[in-house]
């Protein structure tokens, strides 16, 4: 009995958590010229105009541009942090770890106000290399967290028969340490990749008229429209976003790749 009722309020919890999802999908369907509950019909007409809306388009080959760009920038800073941070044992480690992981909790709105001070005084506002570090700024604690977490399950004893055989430093991490944390680097890339992605607020304050993300543009959109296009978006970006989840899932397994 205590199985079965723990099971139903599982149940009820993802359902009330996925409630909005399986509204999104009919809705992005709808045959109707305004969001409304239930729709009169259905239709793709707005599949159709999402395909014609080239702002939206470009909106997010941006965003899959960017999100790509701060993965590579964030796997190259977070990979010898993570093994430093790790295996390393020095003063002031553990200050080092919760400076990196600040971001996380600092309110976003705050981190956006701060970089928007500071880059109007470097010329950064509108620019990639201003998105690329505003973007980085969010998603670099995570690829550390994953990756710290990697490193602490790998088995020490491989990497030091490696190297009692003659192996130098280099070539035991390419060849043992790296293909182990393969999981942990498929985790934090998928991660941060989304995390990029989804990235609005800060966004918001730092694209310019001629760069912008789909989170922003999708924002702007419906401070003056209300049609179901955005629906039709989040319905994407829902199947696009299961999709990466499914992939490594069935690639690693989402418990081997987080490290668990």
């Amino acid at each position: 009995m205590g199985r079965l009722l723990y099971r139903i309020m599982i149940s009820v919890l993802f359902l009330f958590l996925l409630a909005p999802v399986l509204l999104v999908v009919p809705m992005s369907f709808s045959a109707d010229a305004f969001l409304v509950w239930p729709p009169s019909g259905f239709s793709t007409r707005w599949y159709i105009a999402l395909a014609r809306d080239t702002g939206l388009l470009e909106a997010a080959r941006n965003s899959l541009l960017l999100a790509v760009l701060v993965c590579g920038a964030a796997l190259a800073l977070a990979l010898p942090a993570a093994l430093v941070l790790a295996r390393g044992q020095f003063p002031g480690q553990a200050a080092m770890v919760a400076l990196l992981s600040a971001p996380l909790l600092l309110p976003t709105i705050v981190l956006a106000l701060a970089l928007l001070i500071v880059f109007v005084s470097y010329g950064l506002l509108g620019s990639w290399p201003g998105l690329l570090l505003a973007h980085l700024l969010v998603a670099l604690p995570y690829a550390i967290r994953v990756l710290m977490t990697a490193v602490a399950t790998l088995p020490p004893a491989v990497e030091e028969a490696a190297a009692s055989l003659g192996a130098a430093p280099w070539p035991v991490f390419r060849r043992v340490t790296l293909p182990l944390m393969l999981p942990g680097v498929a985790a934090a890339t998928a991660i941060v990749f989304l995390v990029s992605f989804d990235e609005v607020v800060i966004s918001l304050f730092v694209v310019g008229p001629q760069l912008t993300t789909l989170p922003v543009a999708l924002f702007h959109y419906v401070e003056s429209r209300t049609d179901p296009l955005v629906a039709a978006v989040s319905a994407l970006l829902v199947v696009f976003t299961l999709a990466i989840v499914l992939i490594l899932e069935r690639a690693l397994g989402l418990a081997r790749a987080l490290g668990r």
